[in-house]
């Protein structure tokens, strides 16, 4: 199954890491958020990746070509015989990444409708690049299959940046964008859809993903909330930046499942 991952945003609210770089290239300790991110994946067995490119996209791109440089210590010989030794700190995750340019200034829903092409399954997930959790993906899927619902969206705890789930039993019945909250749940991404989802993305062409087909497909009662009890941070400001890397620098990152 994809797992698609939005990684296109110019991150304006923290000008001072993303000016030089995409936000989901941003370090916590010594790898990106995007690292982290899908590792997370990996472990509950998921690897088949789809990366929606965007702002400094290239980056990106140059971080998986150099995939094994970046993640191992090098020796090189210059000269007459040029050559690189790789020294292997670690074993690699066997995954798959497809690296789609799906443009600069390309809205959420405009990303993800530009990777349909990708999609080869009746379901797929799909995050943003830049909120780690410690939720249980596989339990996320089976609560989606099992509901039957067009989407499946993680609930989590309140930061009043984001927007609440008004939810009845596990049916969203609104779905409002960046309201102030003071209880409740708020969408923390992490969603599953089935690919009848497009339909929403495909009335509106390039929108936000969290407003206009969100909003039909709640109107619809097609969308169903897993509610997470546990760790979930997103990565919107340089405070948040230093408190993820303290959390890593601590060894007790909560989003650390895998070994």
């Amino acid at each position: 199954m994809k797992v698609v991952i939005l990684a296109g945003g110019m991150g304006m609210r923290m000008r001072e890491e993303t000016e030089y770089r995409p936000k989901p290239m941003v370090l916590v300790g010594s790898h990106p958020i995007l690292w982290h991110i899908m590792k997370s994946y990996m472990h509950f067995g998921f690897n088949d990746f789809i990366i929606c490119l965007g702002y400094k996209g290239e980056m990106i791109k140059e971080y998986f070509l150099n995939y094994e440089a970046f993640n191992n210590d090098l020796t090189m010989t210059f000269g007459k015989k040029c050559s690189t030794r790789v020294h292997k700190r670690e074993k690699f995750d066997d995954f798959t990444v497809t690296l789609a340019d799906t443009g600069q200034e390309t809205m959420t829903g405009g990303r993800l409708l530009a990777v349909e092409k990708f999609i080869d399954s009746d379901d797929f997930m799909l995050t943003y690049g830049d909120g780690v959790s410690n939720i249980d993906i596989r339990k996320l899927y089976a609560f989606h299959k099992a509901h039957k619902k067009t989407g499946t969206v993680t609930g989590v705890h309140p930061d009043s940046r984001f927007g609440e789930l008004f939810i009845k039993e596990n049916t969203v019945e609104k779905f409002s964008e960046k309201q102030q909250v003071k209880d409740g749940f708020i969408n923390g991404g992490f969603f599953v859809f089935n690919k009848s989802f497009f339909k929403y993305l495909k009335k509106h062409d390039d929108c936000f993903l969290e407003q206009e087909p969100m909003r039909d497909l709640t109107k619809d009662k097609g969308l169903n909330v897993f509610k997470h009890e546990g760790f979930w941070q997103c990565m919107d400001t340089a405070k948040d930046v230093k408190y993820l890397n303290d959390l890593w620098e601590s060894g007790k990152a909560p989003w650390k499942v895998w070994k």
